[in-house]
């Protein structure tokens, strides 16, 4: 599973705010599918996939650090 964080997101074109608030919704979402931890403030990192599950489309990012 490949994770992403705001800068990721940044070097993707977008901006800082819009960045955040991605990453914001994408933790509460996986807040909601019973992921706690992404319920604390230090979490600033969220799955690829539930990011390109909010924006409809695949990212093409190769610097995302993933953990297999």
């Amino acid at each position: 599973m490949l994770f992403i964080d705001k800068n990721d997101l940044v070097k993707c074109g977008f901006g800082p705010y819009q960045a955040y608030m991605l990453i914001k919704q994408a933790k509460a979402i996986m807040v909601q599918r019973g992921f706690v931890y992404y319920n604390s403030n230090g979490v600033g990192r969220v799955p690829k996939e539930v990011v390109e599950e909010i924006l409809g489309t695949k990212l093409s990012i190769e610097s995302v650090a993933g953990i297999a």
